[in-house]
């Protein structure tokens, strides 16, 4: 078991009892196949909720706002969000280890390089999704409070930020089974709002809409590529899609996994993008809340900005939910509970920092633009791994952090994956473009954004030869077995002898 936690009185439940409205007693330990339960349908409400979403009507206005007719805006929004089929083929190593992907990936990086890795990936970019999404949610209740009368001040800005923040880490600290239950709750309700917002903004809808300056030539593939990045950089940041998946039945087909999982985000990120990128046809979307709320009765603008923050609990409760499991398996001895407390602070930190100092539209556009140089090669070395080892992962070895350890390598680090993606991180960089860095490559190419092919073609093709090339996977040190698994079921995993269990549990 994990430490006894020292913060807020909630009941937390005994092993073996993953239960709605009690604290999930696991943290990064692995669940054993007498507390695995559920189907891999429940993971469609888990992700749905997520992306019935504010920010994706704000990207889908920018992309029209960017130059983009709305054919373009729309193959780019169906384009980029195909990449949550890569979200869903990761989540597949949950069932299969029983264990959370910061665990996971110490098959790719290594005992030690791991923790360096979700160190960035788990606390810094979470964070900073934290901060995004807080900020968004906390910007539609000013604007509220506003409309109400009540004069903005710091002070309500902070406590708008700290209420928010503490129902979403409130959230993620009763973990799995709250999440499971209560984000089926949130998706019906969030969807019929979103509906009835989509209705409204199609009756201000210019279906004959045309860029005032049609983009031509290489301007009109930069601008492309920027709109594709910053759709495609939703799914890229989901690497924690195990996480949510990981008290399934071992036996759980991965096919089902990945396409509920993928299913449950693409629906409804395709669905409102696209209806931000219709509103940007009639209605000045560089101020997308005001926008938006001009086209609502009056009694239903509390009703929006209601679901903008309920939106951005749950976003941000499985990100939080998430980064407190990364926080475990770096090393940091806290229970589950403080871990999540410790990531809601940064979060919050960040959110005051980012809504008092910069332009939220511009925030987002930057941060969703540049964070896939990471979050790209990270994911890419993730998927090819799965692919290498056949998503056969034994839980128990993977939580072995001695140097008997078969995924010690050489010093506890994997150098072909931190070598994957390293580079795969530098190509990515120098291929970039944004409003605020275009790379060397990218400059002579007039902004033409290349970070995602490069990074994660580039770092999936590294992994792949460098794995190889370097002895690092082999089947005699990775739980492998010469018997193939079976297609439907990808996530069996073969009996092996596990070394002692040294994680935080």
């Amino acid at each position: 078991m994990e430490p006894s936690p020292t913060g807020p009185a909630l009941t937390v439940t005994a092993p073996g009892r993953d239960r709605v409205g009690a604290v999930e007693s696991r943290g990064i330990d692995c669940v054993p196949d007498s507390e695995r339960h559920g189907r891999a349908r429940e993971l469609f409400s888990v992700w749905a909720a997520p992306n019935v979403s504010y920010l994706s009507f704000v990207v889908g206005g920018t992309l029209v706002l960017t130059g983009l007719s709305l054919a373009e805006a729309l193959a780019v929004i169906v384009a980029g969000n195909l990449f949550w089929l890569l979200t869903g083929f990761i989540a597949v190593s949950g069932p299969a280890s029983g264990t959370s992907g910061s665990v996971i990936s110490r098959a790719m990086y290594g005992v030690v390089g791991n923790r360096f890795v979700v160190a960035l990936t788990g606390w810094l970019i979470s964070s900073l999704y934290l901060a995004l999404n807080w900020s968004a949610a906390s910007a539609a209740g000013l604007g509220l409070a506003q409309r109400l009368g009540l004069p903005r001040s710091t002070a309500l800005d902070a406590a708008a930020v700290c209420l928010i923040a503490g129902i979403t880490v409130l959230v993620a600290m009763y973990g799995h089974a709250t999440i499971v239950r209560l984000y089926t709750a949130l998706t019906l309700f969030l969807t019929v709002v979103f509906v009835v917002l989509g209705v409204l903004v199609l009756l201000h809808t210019d279906w004959s809409y045309r860029p005032t300056e049609p983009l031509t030539g290489i301007d009109r593939l930069a601008v492309l590529s920027s709109g594709f990045t910053i759709v495609a950089s939703a799914p890229l940041s989901y690497a924690n899609s195990p996480d949510l998946a990981r008290y399934l039945p071992r036996h759980t087909a991965g096919r089902a996994v990945t396409l509920w999982t993928a299913f449950g985000a693409f629906l409804p990120s395709v669905v409102f993008t696209a209806i931000g990128a219709l509103a940007a046809t009639g209605l000045d979307m560089s101020d997308p809340q005001a926008a938006l709320e001009s086209v609502m009765p009056s009694w239903f603008v509390p009703v929006f900005v209601t679901a903008v923050v309920v939106n951005a609990v749950a976003n941000n409760g499985i990100t939080a939910y998430s980064s407190g499991l990364s926080m475990q398996s770096i090393g940091v001895r806290l229970h589950r509970m403080l871990a999540v407390l410790v990531i809601g602070v940064i979060g919050t930190t960040m959110t005051l920092f980012a809504l008092l100092v910069f332009d939220f539209l511009t925030a987002v556009n930057t941060m969703m633009e540049l964070v896939v140089v990471v979050t790209g090669p990270c994911m890419a070395v993730y998927a090819t791994d799965i692919a290498l080892r056949r998503n056969r992962y034994d839980g128990e070895q993977l939580h072995d952090q001695s140097r008997r350890s078969p995924f010690w390598y050489r010093g506890g680090v994997n150098w072909a994956g931190v070598a994957a993606t390293l580079g795969g991180s530098a190509a990515a960089t120098l291929c970039a473009g944004s409003t605020s860095w275009a790379g060397p490559v990218s400059t002579p190419l007039g902004g033409l954004n290349l970070a995602i092919p490069v990074g994660v073609i580039g770092s999936a093709a590294l992994y792949w030869a460098l794995s190889r090339a370097l002895g690092t996977f082999s089947p005699a040190s990775h739980s492998l077995t010469t018997d193939s698994p079976s297609t439907d079921s990808p996530n069996t995993t073969s009996p092996t002898t596990t070394s002692p269990t040294t994680a935080q549990s």
